[in-house]
């Protein structure tokens, strides 16, 4: 799959590569960003050049996971990171992280809403998950105000650290922002109050 640049009223949301780096290596020193994301701890500038030069690129290129860096257009100041990882051929997994210092501004939600809104008109996806431990209530807001329902816990669905932890799942489907699924929904019928 081909790079996608797209942009909000306030970022500019790209691909990142080698010239990100060292932006990317410093936002990720946060001990908040290492505790609640899957990213290697402690985090090294290899790690950060692996992403930007190879990780990346590599899963845009097999169209399996699509990353982007989340920018201030002017100087392309870098404020956070979020991916799409493909699940199946109608389902893909949100992740994102934002960068301490830009944090409370209301960034990553206003990307996530642009992005998923962007999987369901250009990609066809009719269901896009976001999953975090439970606990991560910074992620669970953002979810929460983009739109994102929440559906429950799944138990020991996260290892980090080498340990199985439970993960909160939401989801958010393009009916949900006014959008047309490629196939019908027909949702569960809600049991009558007796």
């Amino acid at each position: 799959m081909d790079p996608v640049t797209l942009h909000t009223d306030r970022l500019l949301l790209r691909p990142v590569g080698s010239q990100d780096t060292d932006a990317v290596h410093a936002a990720a020193q946060d001990p908040e960003i290492q505790r609640w994301t899957m990213i290697p701890s402690p985090y090294l500038p290899e790690h950060a050049r692996s992403f930007t030069e190879q990780i990346a690129p590599g899963g845009w290129a097999s169209g399996s996971m699509l990353t982007f860096g989340l920018f201030l257009p002017e100087g392309e100041v870098l404020v956070g990171m979020l991916d799409l990882m493909m699940r199946s051929l109608s389902t893909a997994e949100i992740g994102f992280w934002c960068a301490k210092e830009h944090r409370g501004r209301g960034y990553v939600t206003e990307a996530t809403e642009r992005i998923s809104r962007w999987a369901f008109t250009d990609l066809s996806i009719d269901r896009v998950e976001w999953r975090a431990e439970v606990g991560n209530h910074a992620s669970r807001a953002v979810a929460e105000r983009a739109g994102f329902v929440m559906e429950g816990v799944l138990r020991a669905a996260i290892i980090h650290g080498g340990v199985r932890r439970d993960s909160w799942v939401g989801a958010l489907l393009p009916s949900d922002l006014g959008l047309p699924s490629t196939a019908p929904y027909l949702p569960a019928p809600v049991p009558s109050a007796q």
